[in-house]
């Protein structure tokens, strides 16, 4: 800064005292753009009318309790400033760092969705990847960006890594997301293979309609798509509610998987050893297509298993295929016989199922069983 800028404070100083220079201060931060310290100086212009120690201007260690609460008032105040500031500058990193102080990170979503989706990599494509796919501010549009700069492979690996911490919105949207990419791109590359034999045959918009008939598309171990990367985006679908526009492609994809080559067919944990022939189940089940058979796949399975822990993963599956459509009645036996003693942390979940169905006297019975007392009392009151 040139001897100007600090001969204005001292001037300020002489002519109005502390309140003309910290006007003074912080304004000349606003107009040099200097945002991180025109924070400190809004804290600072607080804390010296709180007569608090100036050394630390956002520290609340000095500040007197019965004085906190103004100073932090004053505190969020200054943050709320400087974030958006910093966000009308387009600076959306740094934006963030009181954005999620304040746990109002919105505005800085709103701004992520409005921005066009970049066409290669650059410091601002991972600037927005990282704000909206790793700090979950707009995990789709982060995604969106991947699959654009950086290709599907690397945005299912991204997807998995930071799976768990989604939310199962979340979950369902990027899945869709993975889904639509994927059925586009195969229908796409299936189509050209179709043409380059039958130039004339009529377009169609699904999988199962183009390889109707059409074994020859699969002779001699024949893919048209990464099958890795259609294992994954399987996998993935099954986030999809029993409602969702896209789940019909889930399935699509699913009997396109069920024509590989074994060799690409690689198996998954039970109940989906035989991936996508079970995945053709789960999708048809939520899509109530003869909904009948898709629960006997799964409950013969649930019967033939003798291995306890399979078991319980087939019976989650199950538990939660009856939940997800409103079947709880169905559900509760099989989560009862095969989960609550099988995973102490499903007993929640339990619970939730059992209040869900008003079925107390299960959750009564079943918490007596465990000795569970904290559980049965909660389960008495509210049969009451």
């Amino acid at each position: 800064m040139s001897d100007a800028t600090f001969t204005q404070l001292q001037d300020q100083c002489r002519q109005g005292g502390a309140a003309a220079v910290f006007e003074q201060l912080a304004q000349t931060l606003r107009d040099k753009q200097e945002y991180h310290k025109l924070f400190d100086a809004l804290c600072l212009k607080k804390k010296y009318e709180l007569g608090a120690p100036l050394h630390r201007p956002t520290s609340f260690d000095d500040v007197p309790a019965e004085k906190r609460d103004e100073f932090e008032a004053a505190y969020v105040a200054a943050a709320r400033e400087v974030a958006n500031l910093l966000l009308k500058d387009n600076k959306l990193g740094q934006s963030f760092v009181y954005f999620h102080a304040l746990r109002e990170t919105q505005p800085l979503r709103d701004a992520i969705e409005a921005i066009e989706l970049p066409q290669e990599t650059s410091e601002q494509s991972e600037e927005l990847i990282d704000l909206a796919f790793y700090k979950l501010l707009h995990p789709v549009k982060g995604m969106q960006i991947m699959l654009r700069t950086h290709g599907t492979c690397s945005t299912i690996t991204s997807l998995d890594q930071a799976y768990m911490s989604l939310t199962p919105e979340q979950r369902s949207a990027c899945a869709a997301l993975l889904v639509r990419t994927l059925h586009a791109d195969l229908l796409q590359s299936l189509q050209r293979e179709v043409q380059q034999k039958i130039p004339f045959a009529e377009p169609v918009t699904t999988l199962k309609e183009l390889t109707a008939g059409r074994e020859w598309l699969f002779a001699e171990n024949n893919y048209h798509i990464d099958v890795s990367h259609l294992h994954s985006t399987v996998r993935f679908a099954r986030s999809l509610s029993p409602t969702h526009p896209d789940l019909p492609l889930a399935l699509d994809l699913a009997e396109y998987g069920v024509q590989l080559s074994p060799q690409f067919q690689y198996p998954g944990e039970p109940p989906f050893t035989e991936f996508y022939a079970a995945h053709i189940q789960f999708f048809k089940y939520l899509l109530n297509d003869n909904r009948d058979e898709a629960l006997a796949y799964f409950q013969r399975q649930l019967e033939n298993e003798a291995d306890s822990p399979s078991q319980a993963m087939i019976a989650y599956v199950m538990v939660d295929l009856l939940a997800r459509t409103e079947q709880l009645d169905k559900a509760l036996p099989i989560a009862e016989k095969y989960l609550v003693s099988a995973d102490h942390d499903f007993a929640a979940a339990f619970a939730e199922l059992c209040e869900k169905a008003g079925r107390f006297d299960v959750l009564l019975r079943n918490a007596e069983q465990r000795s569970d007392l904290v559980t049965y009392a909660a389960a008495l009151v509210q049969q009451k």
